[in-house]
């Protein structure tokens, strides 16, 4: 695994589609009401992919430190098994 620091390419990727996609709003043949309104639904779809994912990423998280604390822990308890037959 990989540490980068800067933006992945999917961030990247995503970002250049929203702005080509905002672009091509502006230069559409619609009225500048038309194109508002249409960003507007854009980015409210836009805010609640983000908000998705971002739950799903937090969810994501917790699972494996959870994970973690479990693998932690039975870590500690093979240890003192351990040290327990060994002293005996």
């Amino acid at each position: 695994m990989s540490s980068s620091k800067g933006p992945s390419r999917i961030t990247v990727f995503l970002a250049g589609l929203g702005i080509g996609a905002i672009i091509a709003l502006l230069f559409a043949p619609r009225s500048g009401e038309e194109t508002r309104e249409l960003i507007g639904r854009k980015a409210e779809k836009g805010r609640e992919y983000i908000e998705n994912k971002g739950r799903e990423l937090r969810r994501h998280a917790e699972e494996a430190v959870e994970k973690g604390k479990r693998s932690a822990e039975e870590l500690v308890e093979k240890g003192k098994n351990l040290v327990a037959r060994a002293t005996s």
